[in-house]
């Protein structure tokens, strides 16, 4: 019994260690609550950063796919994940990724949204997406693309993963200019602002040991 409650994260004798159960869960919280996130944020018309956001470009302006084009502009990142974060993230980053993708992809078919104010979707959907990558972080894994260069730079140089993807996001979202009115683009940056400071505040390697 005393193992069984040990592998599932209970009375964890090694507490800076997840155990298998608890990466699982919170992989699989992690990208269920990221998935939430793109939801609202793509229910109120708005886009995020990083690879999301550019599958959100493809989606909105061609009419690609966001799951499939969302899975696919990450897969050159795994090679800078496999060589500087290792095996372990590389996979648990795969899962995450896939898992994302397909659940974007089947969530409309439990629940619509007919209409969302595009400031409270970049509110509650930059945050969501928030809770949802921390989640991931904390478990040694992440959504792909910058997500992977910010852990890298955090763990390499120190700056803070979330400030990494601000800046990349913004220069994104800059782009997202050529293909959506404007004040799209305003909110959208609202939800990346809210979304990254969410997660330079709270994903700070000094303050959280756990791996």
């Amino acid at each position: 019994m005393t193992q069984l409650m040990n592998s599932l994260g209970f009375w964890n004798s090694s507490a800076t260690r997840h155990t298998p159960v608890e990466d699982v869960q919170g992989i699989f919280t992690g990208s269920l609550v990221a998935a939430l996130g793109l939801y609202l944020l793509a229910s109120a018309g708005l886009l995020t950063g990083s690879t999301a956001g550019i599958a959100f470009l493809l989606h909105y302006a061609l009419g690609v796919n966001f799951g499939l084009a969302f899975f696919l502009l990450n897969v050159p990142f795994f090679y800078l994940s496999w060589r500087q974060l290792g095996p372990a993230f590389t996979i648990k980053t795969f899962i995450a990724i896939g898992l994302t993708a397909v659940i974007s992809n089947v969530q409309t078919q439990f629940f619509t949204i007919s209409g969302m104010n595009p400031a409270w979707g970049a509110l509650s959907g930059g945050l969501l997406l928030g809770y949802g990558l921390l989640a991931l972080y904390r478990h040694r894994a992440s959504l792909g693309g910058v997500g992977i260069l910010g852990v890298w730079m955090q763990e390499r140089f120190g700056i803070r993963a979330g400030l990494v993807q601000l800046t990349i996001d913004m220069g994104v979202l800059a782009a997202a200019f050529l293909i959506t009115p404007p004040t799209t683009v305003i909110y959208s940056v609202l939800g990346a602002v809210v979304l990254n400071l969410f997660i330079a505040i709270n994903h700070r390697s000094d303050r959280y040991v756990a791996l």
